[in-house]
């Protein structure tokens, strides 16, 4: 699978039951216009080796033509492109959840929430032909 033929991808943690609701909510109101990776598939390995540093595993990340946004700075993007009249279609696998019991309580949504609010990184790349 090409990565520059997927484009638009949210590349989110699919070990992580808080982050895959997030992933299942964003993919409900995007419509299937964006391709929903997780970080731990094969296909989310090619992404972090391609594209992404060493910070890929902290936080979900939005990756369009040229830039990969990572936790709060992805946000402004991912709405843009939910908003964006983008008729491609594609398919979210439903992942299963794999995490214990912790990974479900108040204090991993919060945790999680905090994360996203604190990490923030943008990574300009070169399209590959």
């Amino acid at each position: 699978m090409e990565i520059k033929n997927e484009i638009p991808i949210v590349l989110f943690d699919d070990e992580c039951y808080v982050c895959i609701k997030f992933a299942s909510i964003v993919n409900f109101f995007a419509r299937g216009k964006i391709t929903m990776v997780g970080h731990y598939s094969n296909f989310g390995k090619k992404i972090r080796e391609e594209i992404l540093d060493d910070s890929a595993l902290e936080m979900f990340w939005f990756i369009d033509e040229n830039t990969a946004s990572g936790g709060r700075a992805a946000l402004l993007p991912l709405i843009k492109s939910i908003f964006s009249s983008n008729p491609r279609k594609t398919k979210f696998a439903q992942m299963d959840n794999i995490c214990s019991n912790e990974c479900k309580s108040a204090k991993a949504v919060f945790v999680r929430s905090f994360t996203l609010i604190t990490n923030s990184k943008k990574l300009k790349y070169r399209k590959s032909k």
